[in-house]
């Protein structure tokens, strides 16, 4: 189930205090943007096109990457291990952008964190819900998001035939770089047959390292068939959220600060980033956590 499973000794931790103090100067404050690795960039990148002005904090946990093929309970402590790393940081704002990150500890962080905690299931099932035209929507995911049921959560109070498929290889390939060629491509026709014989309109990519991957994954499926990045719709869902809260920043002449940290190795990170991302991607530092 997307609210995850329990962990009484993480749930007996108390979360940090975050740096920057609330109130007057909180719209200033960074947003946090977490990932188990490469693929969340892509969610930075879409609130950062939308969200100019603002600062940005960028987490990735490569160092225990990837979190698709481990429990979910696992991933659960993973998950609010970093997040309590951000918020330390003094962020007003945490994006969960990682499907199964999203799915294993989402309710458990918004009970434990004072800031809005945004994530990347329900906004990309909501859009997918809203412009399939045969209630036929397929899900391309990792394995413990497909475990989780996340998708068929947030569709089921809809008409929506949900079709899941796990695709296990695609971040494996993102995390090395590789985005194009026949081996991608005959790896991508065979995830994607079964959907295709399902006869959906409306395909999820349900990890933010898929969109890296869309060029692929449209020429497969053909024009006909919508493709729905989770990346874009939680970035619009952050536009929205800190606009209702009064979140954003009102000095528009700020010169954004925007700081790449990873748990693995940097060199590595800035370099694959910049493969990926172009210059988005700069100044990538290690930390620890956990």
């Amino acid at each position: 189930m997307i609210d995850g499973v329990l962990n009484p000794e993480l749930d007996a931790v108390t979360p940090p205090t975050p740096d920057a103090p609330c109130g007057e100067g909180e719209s200033k404050a960074p947003i946090g943007v977490f990932d188990s690795g490469f693929g969340g960039l892509t969610v930075a990148r879409a609130v950062v096109d939308l969200l100019p002005h603002e600062d940005i904090i960028y987490l990735g946990d490569t160092a225990r990457a990837p979190y698709g093929p481990r429990p979910i309970a696992q991933v659960r402590g993973f998950v609010l291990e970093a997040l309590d790393d951000l918020v330390s940081r003094g962020v007003k704002a945490l994006v969960i952008a990682c499907n199964t990150g999203s799915a294993a500890a989402l309710r458990d962080a918004r009970e434990r964190y004072d800031v809005p905690v945004i994530e990347v299931v329900v906004p990309a099932a909501r859009k997918a819900a809203g412009i399939t035209r045969n209630n036929r929507v397929g899900v391309i995911c990792t394995q413990a998001t497909a475990s989780s049921l996340a998708y068929d959560d947030a569709l089921g109070a809809s008409p929506v035939q949900l079709v899941t498929q796990v695709c296990p290889k695609l971040v494996e390939y993102v995390e090395e770089g590789i985005t194009t060629g026949p081996e991608i491509l005959a790896t991508v026709r065979d995830y994607l047959a079964p959907l295709q014989q399902a006869g959906i309109d409306t395909l999820v990519l349900g990890c933010t390292h898929y969109p890296l991957l869309s060029g692929v994954i449209s020429y497969v499926m053909g024009e006909q068939v919508a493709l729905v990045s989770s990346s874009d719709e939680c970035a619009r869902t952050v536009f929205a959220e800190l606009t209702r809260l009064g979140l954003l920043r009102d000095d528009l002449d700020h010169e954004p600060v925007r700081q790449f940290i990873t748990t693995g190795d940097a060199e590595r990170f800035q370099g694959l980033g910049r493969r990926l991302m172009g210059s988005f991607v700069d100044q990538v530092r290690s930390t620890r956590i956990g």
